[in-house]
């Protein structure tokens, strides 16, 4: 968890750096002994499980580690019985060419900052 928390901690505006899931519910890629990528799945009911957690640290981009960890987490989820995957991310594009869709354009994840 270590190694998976320093690769997070790269995009701290962009990920949650707290309350993430256990590290059973990751994936994560190597380069030797070295995390470069990582990806959770984690599921809340038969019904729902959510893709979080998802980076690449920088010299491994583009390379298809990200693509290649989301398509594990969707296979986990269909092994499980899970219905529905969701992802909220500021990454549309990447998600769409990963097969991720608003539901007829009407679901939208909205935020409110209490603090």
């Amino acid at each position: 968890m270590p190694s998976i928390r320093a690769l997070l901690k790269l995009y701290p505006e962009q990920l949650a750096q707290q309350n993430l899931p256990r590290i059973s519910s990751f994936f994560v890629a190597a380069a030797g002994d070295r995390i470069v990528g990582c990806c959770a799945l984690q599921i809340y009911s038969k019904r729902l499980a959510e893709l979080r957690s998802l980076a690449v640290h920088s010299t491994f981009r583009r390379h298809g580690v990200a693509s290649r960890l989301v398509e594990l987490c969707k296979q986990r989820a269909r092994a499980r019985g899970v219905k529905e995957l969701f992802a909220v991310t500021s990454q549309t594009g990447f998600f769409e060419r990963a097969g991720f869709a608003t539901f007829r354009r009407e679901k939208t994840a909205m935020f409110f900052d209490v603090g």
